[in-house]
Parts: C-alpha cells; structure tokens; sequence
C-alpha cells in the first residue's frame, strides 16, 4: 500500500467538478484509490461518496493506493492531486 497526504487548495474544495474527474482518472488503473478524510473514507470511484467527504479548501486528506499497479499508479495520483486540488 501506497499512500501520501495533500492539502486541498481548490478554493470551492473537493466538489462535484474535480471528483469526477479524479473519478475518472481512477478508471485507468487496477488499484483501489481511497481519499481519509478525519474519520471518513470513500473510494475514488464512487463518485457520491467522495462529495460526502466535505473536503474543503484547507483541509488534509490522506489518499491510499492499493493493489497490484500501486507502484506506478501512486505517483501519477500525486501529481494529479497537485495539478488539480
């Protein structure tokens, strides 16, 4: 298991927009992408429950990769958070 911690800097947070399309990036890979947010988790590809996170500008999430691409998959997810968060 992968894992890195990012502080959203989208100033509306991790809404309707941004969810899907980390949603969709997800797709392309085997390993199962979850985001912890406080006590809260939610895999990537279920789009409704990532948005009932209430990840908000500033807040620190923790996002895990695990299964067998995890290796490639983690840093590529990283990036994308910085890119798009």
């Amino acid at each position: 298991m992968k894992s890195f911690e990012y502080t959203i800097q989208e100033p509306v947070g991790l809404h309707a927009r941004p969810a899907g399309m980390l949603n969709k990036e997800a797709r392309k890979y085997k390993s199962t992408i979850t985001i912890h947010a406080g006590a809260k988790s939610a895999n990537v590809l279920r789009l409704m429950a990532v948005m009932q996170l209430g990840v908000k500008f500033g807040d620190t999430v923790k996002v895990t990769i695990e299964g067998e691409d995890e290796e490639t998959v983690a840093p590529i997810v990283e990036e994308f958070f910085k890119a798009n968060f």
